[in-house]
């Protein structure tokens, strides 16, 4: 490839998409469309098929559909989620089905699209998706692997593990909490400060969305969650991030 091509070259356009669904028909439609638009598609017509793929090619994003038989999208995503935290996942989901979008998104997914689609929405979430995970935005988070009470968080790959290496099921919206705090060690970070560090703009400082979710977090990674040593709560200021928990 000569210079000028490789300046004007898109990283997004040259991704790999593993198309994961039981539907002939779906994964033709979709592996056509994507490779129209300048991606590299292939199709999977299960989770098997699925694994054995991923585990002899590289592949950038996986558009996983939640209900095949055999073993289902949900248990495929949380595989690909522990073994290939590069893989950027987008769950395919039925408009009902609002527990599985959220099971989901809890085991890891980045993003969800509710069948039937329109494959010019889907694409635009792909891109979407690809942008925030992409090489050069893995750069920006780091490889930073955080101590935090009885757990380690690995920042690039949004996991949490505990000591014995066992990852700890984490919603996004409890990791985006914890990064939050994990990058602001002993300081104490205001409920509207913690909002604005999230951007989560469905969130309301002044309504109990923090608090229910620093709860939880405790329970996860505090020793004694009713005694919490390394997050802490100041009293009229927010909380706290204690990283050696003294």
């Amino acid at each position: 490839m000569s210079r000028h091509a490789k300046e004007h070259a898109s990283p997004a356009r040259e991704a790999t998409i593993l198309v994961v669904d039981d539907e002939p028909d779906v994964r033709e439609v979709l592996e056509e469309y994507f490779g129209a638009h300048g991606y590299s598609a292939v199709g999977a017509e299960s989770a098997d098929a699925a694994r054995a793929i991923v585990a002899r090619q590289a592949i950038d994003l996986a558009l996983v559909d939640i209900h095949m038989p055999g073993e289902d999208g949900l248990s495929l995503a949380r595989h690909l989620r522990e073994r290939y935290a590069k893989i950027a996942i987008v769950m395919l989901t039925s408009a009902a089905e609002v527990v599985d979008r959220v099971v989901g998104l809890e085991m890891g997914a980045d993003d969800y699209i509710s069948k039937p689609f329109d494959p010019r929405e889907l694409l635009a979430r792909v891109k979407s998706v690809l942008r925030r995970t992409s090489p050069a935005r893995r750069a920006d988070l780091g490889d930073a692997r955080v101590r935090i009470g009885r757990c380690v968080l690995h920042v690039a790959a949004h996991r949490l593990v505990d000591e014995e290496g066992r990852e700890v099921p984490m919603s996004p919206l409890e990791f985006d909490l914890l990064k939050a705090l994990a990058e602001h060690p002993n300081r104490a970070l205001s409920r509207e400060h913690i909002v604005s560090l999230t951007q989560r703009r469905d969130w309301d400082p002044f309504d109990r969305s923090v608090d229910l979710r620093i709860m939880r977090l405790r329970r996860k990674i505090e020793p004694d969650p009713e005694h919490p040593r390394f997050i802490r709560t100041i009293r009229n200021e927010g909380y706290l991030f204690v990283p050696g928990g003294s």
